[in-house]
């Protein structure tokens, strides 16, 4: 068996998220060929080299595939696919717009975002929002597969694989590259940041969530994150949601200041290594999960903790 695993990267270097999709499609077994398409993106295909497990990088670069647009990349994956028994990817927002194209033009059936692999042909993934396990059986010949990172650790990158340079197959030419605003930031990425402090909507505004959040953040060498009711109040980004239609992360450490713990956050955070509440009302199901929790007012007790360390 073997599997080819579609790298996250940004043309320089590989993102974590391929490290742990990496781990993932070590579990199916075979070997490993990693697929790293991009355009003056050698160092990443060097990078990707290094991963333990990969037997070979294949390396595709060309003009339109620069920015990773779904079309032209798909159309990479699936004039590559012939020999692959598996196509995995991240469960990122490239993965999950990319993987789809590649599973309808090869006519089978894909399996999203799962969270363990029980055999080469059977996975796990969550339903109804994380709160049941649904087992998968695919009897197709090719299995088109996302990854939930979240749920797997990262490989190590003490391996040297050979790197092939493949040609791009022709560009479907059905969207093109118009512009992009990026955010910039000195702190962690969110889904690969060992430590998260997360405010909700009971901070009350934009002003108490920077005043109360970002200090204790800065203390811990933290990344930034918030409830959904946080963002839809305008408290946070949207690119802080932490939650089912937000971001799943899975830090060692996940602080939540003033969240309720509403089913729908928890099935973003709820596999983090350690959990923290505070939260003034002792019945909120965030309690439920945590490892540590304290009843009591974040105002009060957030600036102490911050002073404390």
């Amino acid at each position: 068996m073997t599997t080819l695993l579609i790298a996250e990267h940004d043309n320089a270097s590989v993102k974590d998220a391929t490290n742990k999709a990496l781990t993932a499609a070590a579990a199916i077994g075979g070997e490993i060929h990693v697929l790293v398409a991009g355009s003056n993106a050698a160092a990443a295909a060097a990078e990707a080299a290094k991963l333990d497990g990969v037997a070979k990088v294949l390396h595709v670069d060309a003009p339109a595939l620069e920015h990773g647009l779904a079309e032209p990349l798909a159309a990479v994956i699936v004039a590559l696919a012939g020999p692959y028994d598996a196509i995995v990817a991240p469960s990122t927002s490239s993965g999950k717009n990319v993987l789809p194209r590649v599973a309808a033009l090869l006519d089978v059936m894909q399996i999203s975002d799962i969270t363990a692999v029980v055999a080469p042909d059977t996975f796990e993934r969550p339903i109804y929002a994380g709160n049941a396990i649904q087992t998968v059986k695919s009897g197709d010949a090719k299995k088109v597969i996302t990854v939930r990172t979240a749920s797997f650790k990262s490989a190590g990158a003490s391996g040297s694989a050979p790197v092939e340079t493949v040609s791009a197959a022709a560009d479907p030419a059905l969207s093109t590259f118009v512009g992009e605003a990026l955010s910039e930031s000195d702190r962690p990425e969110l889904t690969s940041a060992k430590i998260i402090v997360s405010g909700g909507r009971a901070l009350g505004s934009a002003e108490k969530f920077k005043d109360v959040v970002i200090p204790l953040a800065d203390k811990l060498g933290a990344a930034v994150g918030a409830s959904r009711a946080a963002v839809d109040a305008g408290y946070a980004p949207n690119d802080w949601q932490v939650g089912q239609t937000g971001k799943v992360v899975a830090p060692d450490l996940y602080v939540a200041l003033g969240i309720s713990g509403a089913i729908q956050h928890l099935a973003g955070m709820k596999d983090s290594k350690v959990i923290v509440a505070i939260n003034k009302d002792e019945e909120a199901p965030i309690f439920q999960v945590a490892d540590y929790g304290l009843v009591g007012d974040i105002f009060e007790i957030v600036p102490e903790l911050t002073k404390a360390l």
